[in-house]
């Protein structure tokens, strides 16, 4: 550290930064960037080995003095600090922004929108893109909308499964799988053997989006199996075969999926729609 003209500078050129920068003022305020330099010996004295920033996209500038706060507090900018940068969010077309003071509150975006469409918009579009959130389209119950799309796709299996024990189908009685022949059930297991994969690889790369995207493409192809493809008998007088209850092992494994998916991204599954 420098002390010039009465204030304190870090040099943070030492470590690739594009300049010194200034910790205290020489009027004796702290700066910005002496907030986040405490921020981060905060981090590290709590014993956080991995310090992780998730910035707007208008303050791709901060990630070299962030890693540069790192080299100087004597860690590893490679190692111990990772900054993501965040995606800029407008309501309805419209920019917001403090200095613009047209700002919204989280708990105002909960109160109009509800916690899971608002939860499932903001985790299905790659952190470091523009997002345009549409509150109005957001409540539909409709097809159109993504979160109401998979979650009734949840709440169909619930319904079948329990049509399906009505009527005195169990999944304990038989499994053959290589009884499901139909297009649509080759596609609907294909897709839900991937389920592991895609929860492996958004985690190593922090693109939550992956789950929301895999989960809306499993709706589709469960949606698209349910219109061809019978569970229950169809009348109540037919014999229930192993055709029938190796569809319903099919049909939970797709609720489990789809429950497990939308647990990861903090949204319900409910039974019922």
């Amino acid at each position: 550290m420098d002390d010039v003209d009465g204030a304190v500078w870090l040099r943070t050129t030492d470590f690739k930064d594009d300049k010194d920068r200034v910790l205290i003022r020489s009027n004796g305020e702290p700066t910005y960037f002496a907030s986040d330099a405490a921020y981060y010996l905060d981090k590290k004295d709590r014993g956080f080995a991995e310090k992780i920033y998730l910035l707007g996209a208008d303050h791709h500038g901060y990630v070299n003095r962030l890693k540069a706060i790192s080299a100087c507090a004597g860690d590893d900018p490679e190692q111990n600090i990772e900054v993501l940068i965040g995606q800029l969010i407008n309501i309805s077309g419209e920019r917001m922004g403090k200095r613009r003071g047209n700002a919204l509150f989280l708990h105002d975006l909960l109160e109009w929108i509800g916690s899971d469409p608002l939860r499932y918009s903001l985790a299905r579009f790659p952190a470091d893109s523009p997002l345009d959130l549409n509150g109005e389209e957001m409540r539909k119950r409709t097809n159109d909308n993504p979160v109401f799309y998979v979650q009734y796709a949840h709440a169909r299996t619930c319904n079948v499964s329990r049509l399906a024990a009505a009527d005195g189908v169990n999944r304990a009685d038989g499994f053959d799988p290589s009884l499901l022949a139909d297009d649509t059930e080759a596609a609907l297991l294909a897709t839900l053997g991937d389920f592991p994969r895609v929860v492996a690889q958004a985690a190593t790369l922090r693109e939550p989006h992956r789950i929301a995207r895999y989960l809306e493409d499993l709706a589709g192809r469960f949606h698209r199996w349910y219109d061809v493809c019978r569970v229950r008998p169809l009348n109540a007088e037919d014999e229930i075969t192993d055709l029938n209850r190796t569809r319903l092992w099919l049909n939970n494994a797709t609720r489990q999926v789809l429950a497990n998916g939308l647990a990861l991204l903090g949204v319900d599954a409910p039974e019922r729609m």
